[in-house]
């Protein structure tokens, strides 16, 4: 285990200095069996640490722990929504004075370049915390009015909490998807017990201490580390009254079944394919620099990248000349580097995953405008900013969701045409359309299936704004007053008046 980068903070170095724990009824405690696992440095492929890898066992720790905080009359339960607030706020302060910890143990762990995380992950973990903190004691019902002749009646509604949650989130957002779980669960007043990626874990467990520190009572989130066993356990527990997952589809669809066994809740969060269309009378600079933005955000590693880009023929050329100059600028390199652009790709596996797509499309005849079909450089995973033309549509470099900076591009002639290619696909997680004929960008954004259709731009988004996906990119949506819906019950109550 090695620790020789001299920008690290003290305080990443000390909590890299001994093993994780899993976090159960307030306690960091080892896997009952002892079990751990390495997490280690993409850039470097260093090992950082080891982290306990809970089992069943220890998912039963944690439900029995999670539902006990739960139950009345604890004081979780007892807890009034103006404390809620105020404890969701103090969190968020506490994320952002810790911001620069947090961002480096991200780089770290998951491989993004420093600055990336503090400015976005973090960020906006604080904002969620804070967002939500608004939401605590606004969990209102609706009085309703009853027709019965001749009696009279007091009828209305409450939302209340769904119970204990199981949280199962990936590695391309670490922080900040553990947040997208936790925070509208436990605004709603419900129990937690987070499962993070077992290639990201660090973030997360020291959320968890941070939690702590806050005065999040004991049980109400509890964070296991571990591999898939970890998350089929949660997601079989009988215990569980939840499932909220963020990842890919096949993995969705295992929960969806699994989740059966007791008719749990589920909120899924699942793959993307995202079609990025330019048309003829759009502004190319600014399409280029959003087709670039869109395909290698985050390492290419992110859901609602534009990953499949369809420019109209009259500026193809242009266009794919501007992209290819954009990625071949990009410099390659450690999240610790100023000078990089990009980091790696978070684990060996991914690594070799995405450098296969790339040798496909080009054993099947396709042409690299950018990018490369080797790794780059001698150590870590990294991958070069990739640009593909002369694909077609069933080339599983562009129906598969590669998860990694590779973007297609394909020319296409009229509006009927483009939107048929860009909704060909099981996913519907988001879409892009480039136009400065404001009709043109509506009318197209409205026959895109996708739960986010951006116009003129990319990755524009907002802690208000719900995000979700049609077709097999998911169930439900997360974040906004629509990510609050999916924890909580909604509770009809009926009194006559005598």
């Amino acid at each position: 285990m090695s620790h020789e980068n001299s920008t690290l903070l003290p305080a990443v170095r000390s909590f890299l200095s001994a093993p994780k724990q899993l976090l159960i009824g307030g306690e960091w405690v080892d896997a009952k069996d002892g079990r751990t696992f390495a997490t280690v440095n993409p850039s470097t492929e260093e090992v950082l640490v080891q982290v306990a890898h809970a089992s069943a066992v220890d998912v039963d720790r944690a439900v029995v722990a999670a539902r006990t905080a739960f139950e009345s009359p604890s004081p979780w339960s007892k807890m009034t929504p103006r404390e809620r607030s105020h404890l969701l706020w103090r969190i968020g302060d506490l994320i952002d004075a810790h911001a620069e910890e947090f961002a480096q143990l991200e780089a770290l762990d998951n491989g993004k370049r420093v600055e990336a995380a503090r400015d976005g992950d973090v960020a906006i973990s604080a904002e969620l915390f804070r967002y939500f903190a608004g939401w605590a004691t606004k969990m209102e019902g609706t009085s309703i009015p009853m027709s019965v002749p001749g009696r009279e009646f007091h009828a209305y509604t409450r939302r209340e909490p769904v119970g204990v949650v199981a949280g199962i989130v990936p590695w391309n957002f670490p922080l900040l998807m553990a947040c997208f779980k936790i925070v509208p669960a436990i605004t709603a007043g419900n129990t937690v017990i987070l499962k993070p990626a077992e290639q990201t874990p660090l973030t997360a467990l020291r959320l968890g201490e941070l939690l702590l520190e806050a005065g999040v009572p004991a049980g109400v989130v509890n964070i296991l580390p571990g591999f898939g066993d970890t998350g089929a356990a949660l997601v079989d527990h009988h215990g569980v009254d939840k499932v909220a997952f963020t990842g890919s589809t096949e993995v969705g669809k295992k929960i969806a079944a699994a989740a059966s066994g007791n008719l749990k809740k589920v909120s899924l969060e699942l793959g993307g394919k995202a079609p990025n269309i330019i048309f003829n009378d759009a502004d190319i600079d600014a399409a280029i620099a959003g087709a670039v933005l869109g395909g290698y955000f985050n390492e290419g590693q992110c859901c609602v990248n534009g990953s499949r880009l369809y420019v109209q023929r009259g500026v193809f050329d242009q266009v794919v000349e501007g992209v290819a100059a954009a990625a071949r600028a990009i410099r390659v390199g450690d999240g610790f580097d100023p000078a990089s652009h990009m980091g790696p790709l978070v684990s060996k596996e991914q690594h070799e995953k995405v450098l296969g797509y790339i040798r496909g499309a080009v054993a099947e005849g396709a042409v690299l405008n950018a990018g490369s079909a080797d790794a780059v450089g001698d150590r870590g995973f990294f991958v070069a900013p990739t640009l593909i033309t002369s694909v077609n549509e069933q080339m599983a470099v562009q129906t598969d969701e590669i998860f990694g900076p590779v973007v297609t591009a394909i020319p296409f002639d009229t509006e009927d045409e483009v939107v048929a290619a860009a909704n060909n696909t099981v996913y519907g997680l988001a879409a892009g359309v480039w136009s400065q004929n404001i009709g043109t960008a509506h009318r197209v954004g409205a026959r895109l299936r996708a739960g986010t259709v951006w116009l003129n731009t990319w990755h524009a988004d907002d802690v208000t704004l719900p995000r979700g996906g049609f077709k097999q990119s998911g169930w439900g949506r997360e974040l906004g007053s629509f990510g609050l819906d999916d924890y909580t019950e909604l509770k009809t109550v009926i009194a006559e008046l005598r």
